[in-house]
């Protein structure tokens, strides 16, 4: 087991690097202040897409997704406004009513201030390839988000970086009614 330990630990390494590509990119000076909270909007976290606008049970679903995580990384730099990069992690279903193995899902992310006022919002797709699977899961990375300070004595604490699935008002209507399909629905 012993001589296995070097393979397991190398194994376990290669795979913390999907959050290495923006920690890479930053350099290591610390922060004169806090970073923003950032989150998924909790009824704009799920996406359900049923096959037609009557479905309402997992057989009738194309597909489905879930934002799983979100981390921010961002930098102080004196004067100009506050920097940041968001990595967001997707989990994505292909259901049985699926018409293909590629699905666009649409999402967003806002800067608002703490008291939930946007500042900027800007849309997105990330696309899923399913293939011959039933479940993929992707991480999309938003660059150059701009948090704009008023001055360098405004920290980051006063806003928010929020992401969510841009959804049409019967796929809010339904996470709202509090229904779930797990991502495998088709099995």
């Amino acid at each position: 087991m012993l001589k296995l330990a070097p393979l397991v630990l190398a194994a376990l390494l290669a795979g913390c690097s999907s959050g290495g590509r923006i920690v890479e990119s930053m350099n290591y000076t610390p922060n004169s202040g806090p970073c923003p909270v950032v989150g998924s909007v909790y009824d704009a976290a799920r996406y359900v897409k049923f096959a037609d606008a009557d479905g309402k049970i997992y057989s009738d679903i194309a597909f489905t997704g879930e934002i799983t995580d979100v981390r921010l990384f961002c930098r102080y730099t004196g004067k100009v406004p506050l920097v940041a990069e968001v990595e967001i992690d997707f989990a994505y279903g292909k259901g049985p009513k699926a018409d293909g193995n590629t699905h666009d899902y649409p999402y967003f992310v806002a800067v608002t201030r703490r008291n939930g006022k946007v500042l900027a919002k800007e849309y997105f797709t990330s696309e899923a390839e399913f293939g011959s699977r039933n479940v993929t899961a992707r991480t999309e990375l938003v660059n150059r988000i701009t948090i704009p300070r008023a001055d360098e004595s405004i920290s980051g604490v006063n806003f928010e970086i929020v992401v969510g699935f841009e959804l049409t008002p019967e796929q809010l209507e339904f996470n709202r009614s509090g229904n779930r399909f797990r991502l495998d629905a088709a099995q």
